[in-house]
């Protein structure tokens, strides 16, 4: 029967291991979801309003709707990802439906004429802000390093006495990763007294390890939006939203190393191969706010400005591990299985993701379309993990690698009757400073939509690329895996007035 453990005091040490950059990152991005007609014009649409997902980017972009209204979106999300580690390239593709966004607006006019407050709208809105939906494999031969490296590191500094003789689910996580190597017998202690704390690689010496990394994930974030706004005069927008997040998500890796083709490996004796599982499941919920204004300086100038506050989450997370190693003389039993039968519950922590601040200007041609641009900020490097003394080391981490960022989006769209054409550009720049890591984004719009008096009909595609590097493990086993990108997106809004 699978067994469950919550850490309490002793496991904020745990915790506070299991965190890295590349979790609180999976968080502090944004992902252009939403409408159709959003999509299409790759949202910049902090200075129009009007739509669903404008309320997202600026929360005044309530105030301009004139009716009551209700959208649905569909959306099929689409990613390859190319992968190249040392001289070996692969590619994965993964493909996923969702219902992205829900929405509805009422709007009550002011029926005192002398009065400048002329309406105000209350909407709700739910979009899954981002699709966890993913697969990455990576393969190759390394020159050098083996993943004992990786649980020597770990391993080592620890007393041999502290991973023989306490339970699994008494270990830090540091001290968990030990337990792996060791009974995996990936890794030998320089001697077998209790005391000892030095531990070195049991692969076979001569480098040319084949290695796979498998890596599928699964989840959202989901965010649910209370917004209200006003129309002053014919001018000027105002709106707040209050936001309600939650995230589900699920990754599962597989890791496997392979001797037959190191120079040194004797075939009858020491390990083979094996394979190294991890499942990692978040869970979660957060808040954040937005405040934002919108003002016609002329009937066809626009300009916007909003604020988002950080996103305050509360996460918990769940790990599974077990290996199977292929050793003919490490034992009784030929495969040795690893597999502690435990579920770490680690305790609740607390994420911030960076505030992000969107200044707009648009240009409305009459009936006859538009052109519009958003310029938004975002300090990367304060995000923070909570509370501060568990995740000291952490901490010091985003701060030391992440940036200050900019984002450029561009839309247009051109009428003709009742058709609407759209096209847009998007340019964000990389958080991190090494600009690596994660690279920058680039993408591509186009959609049209059809308008049937009391009912819209949009559609939308979206293109996007963006080059990451990554590691199989975050220490021992560090090197990089260039990772090519391409995201695909298919949006289909179907949009009732009231």
């Amino acid at each position: 029967m699978k067994k469950y453990f919550l850490f309490m005091i002793a496991g904020f040490a745990l915790s506070a291991q299991a965190q890295e950059v590349s979790d609180a990152m999976r968080y502090a991005q944004d992902n252009l979801t939403g409408t159709a007609r959003f999509r299409g014009m790759s949202g910049a649409f902090g200075a129009l309003g009007g739509d669903f997902s404008a309320i997202g980017v600026n929360p005044a972009g309530s105030a301009v709707f004139t009716t009551n209204q209700v959208a649905i979106t569909l959306s099929n999300h689409s990613t390859s990802n190319k992968s190249r580690y040392f001289s070996t390239t692969t590619k994965e593709n993964d493909n996923s439906f969702d219902l992205n966004q829900l929405g509805a607006i009422w709007v009550f006019e002011n029926e005192d004429t002398s009065s400048n407050w002329r309406k105000f709208t209350v909407a709700a809105n739910y979009e899954n802000t981002s699709n966890f939906d993913n697969k990455f494999h990576a393969s190759g031969f390394n020159p050098t390093n083996s993943v004992s490296q990786y649980f020597s590191s770990h391993a080592n500094g620890i007393p041999l006495g502290d991973i023989t003789n306490i339970p699994f689910d008494a270990l830090t996580y540091r001290e968990q990763q030990a337990y792996f190597g060791y009974y995996g017998f990936l890794i030998n202690p320089a001697n077998d007294n209790n005391n000892n704390t030095v531990y070195t690689s049991n692969a076979p010496v001569g480098g040319n390890y084949y290695q796979e990394n498998f890596i599928e994930t699964s989840g959202y974030n989901g965010k649910l939006s209370f917004n209200g706004g006003v129309q002053y005069t014919d001018r000027f927008y105002f709106g707040l939203s209050l936001n309600s997040h939650f995230t589900d998500y699920t990754r599962v890796t597989n890791f496997y190393e392979d001797y037959a083709d190191t120079p040194g490996n004797n075939p009858n004796a020491g390990p083979q191969g094996l394979r190294f599982r991890n499942e990692l499941y978040t869970y979660g919920n957060g808040f954040s706010f937005q405040v934002g204004a919108i003002a016609k300086v002329t009937s066809e100038l626009r300009i916007g400005v909003a604020y988002e506050s950080p996103t305050w989450f509360r996460l918990n997370e769940e790990l599974r591990q077990n290996m199977v190693v292929d050793c003919p003389d490490c034992g009784t039993r030929n495969p040795v299985i690893v597999d502690p039968n435990v579920t770490m519950i680690y305790p609740s922590y607390r994420l911030q993701t960076p505030g992000k601040y969107t200044g707009s200007l648009a240009y409305v041609f009459g009936k006859y379309g538009l052109i519009s641009v958003d310029y938004a900020m975002k300090d990367y490097s304060s995000t923070r993990l909570r509370p501060n003394n568990d995740y000291r080391q952490t901490n010091t981490q985003l701060e030391s690698l992440l940036d200050v960022t900019s984002e450029v989006r561009i839309g247009a769209e051109a009428k003709a009757k009742q058709w609407s054409f759209r096209g847009g550009y998007r340019f964000e720049q990389s958080p991190y400073k090494n600009g690596k890591t994660i690279g920058d984004l680039q993408g591509f719009s186009a959609g049209l939509g059809y308008n049937f008096g009391g009912t819209r009909l949009d559609a939308a595609y979206s293109y996007a690329k963006r080059d990451i590097q990554q590691t199989f493990f975050s220490q021992g086993l560090v090197d990089p895996t260039t990772v090519k990108t391409v995201s695909n997106n298919v949006t289909l809004t179907l949009l009732l007035d009231l």
